[in-house]
């Protein structure tokens, strides 16, 4: 996600120069032909190509408004994940304690080792899962081994990494350590059992919100015509402008080349920010911060274990928060 106020010109240049380069060549390519070789009958009216614009413009609107409530929508989920992983680690301390709340059940108090593990096993397992998730979301599983392996045992792991869908085993995991504390070791009272199970529910929801979206692109009917429309326009604008700067006098046909390249311009880069847009998850400029979000994550929860060497916050490249 890019956090900077403004747009550095050198970004502006990496996704501008292309088709600044085109409608330039183009744009003067129409005046020569026009004004030197003769070919007036490239001049068209003015007013369908106006037409034109107005629908173009609406149809890319729509599509930018669809782009960012996706990026809206992937924000708003991992929100909830922070939110949820902050409850989820006060329920594990706090609901978790020494006191077995199950007369029928005949196992001892729970010492305070035992309390610190299996804290510390709640709580690293659910930092596990939301690296799992965003790794899995872009792809990268070639970075358990850095990202997701130093929070679990190594037994359980290897059994992970081997899965189609890690993030879901690894809640499935917590379901079945929560049944153990409650029907093995009466940590959990029923009240305390159906609040944590709610939470894990919470994670499945809020993974397959990002699950949705990642697994479903952007309509391609309105990714792709939107750039052909786009660039039909910017064909057909300088064959229209050019009988307009005409009437203004013979050597103004020349301006068609600085208006016609700054109007496509726009509509281009209008275009583009839809297009980057699209899909919130793939770790590019205008994606949702996941790698920072789980940082976040990671250190509230092991500052709730009572952790004191917590890694920093990470801070952007180049303007860029991943």
């Amino acid at each position: 996600m890019y956090i900077r106020k403004n747009l550095r010109w050198r970004v502006i240049w990496k996704y501008a120069w292309q088709g600044l380069v085109v409608f330039t060549l183009y744009s003067t390519l129409v005046c020569i032909l026009y004004r030197l070789v003769g070919f007036r009958s490239l001049s068209i009216p003015w007013q369908p190509v106006a037409t034109l614009g107005i629908a173009v413009s609406f149809y890319i609107g729509f599509k930018n408004n669809g782009s960012y409530d996706r990026f809206w929508e992937g924000r708003q989920l991992w929100g909830g994940i922070v939110n949820y992983s902050r409850t989820w680690a006060i329920q594990s301390l706090e609901y978790v304690t020494s006191v077995v709340d199950a007369p029928e059940i005949d196992a001892p108090a729970a010492s305070q080792a035992e309390l610190t593990l299996r804290h510390r096993r709640l709580v690293y397992r659910q930092i596990a899962w939301c690296n799992a998730l965003r790794l899995n979301l872009r792809r990268q599983n070639d970075q358990w081994d850095e990202q997701v392996a130093p929070f679990l045992d190594p037994a359980e792991s290897a059994e992970m990494r081997r899965k189609q869908n890690p993030p879901a085993h690894l809640l499935r995991q917590q379901a079945a350590d929560l049944r153990i504390l409650r029907e093995e070791r009466g940590l959990l009272n029923d009240f305390q059992h159906v609040n944590m199970m709610t939470s894990i529910e919470q994670f499945n929801n809020l993974q397959g919100g990002c699950e949705r979206i990642k697994n479903t692109p952007f309509p391609r009917q309105y990714a792709f015509y939107s750039f052909v429309f786009v660039w039909l326009f910017a064909a057909l604008l300088p064959l229209g402008l050019i009988g307009e700067f005409e009437k203004m006098g013979p050597d103004h046909i020349w301006l068609t080349i600085p208006f016609s390249v700054l109007v496509s311009w726009v509509f281009n880069t209008i275009e583009i920010v839809g297009h980057t847009s699209e899909n919130p998850f793939e770790n590019e400029m205008n994606d949702v911060p996941m790698t920072a979000i789980c940082r976040t994550i990671e250190i509230d929860l092991r500052e709730m274990l009572g952790e004191t060497h917590l890694p920093s916050k990470l801070a952007p490249i180049d303007d860029i928060l991943y």
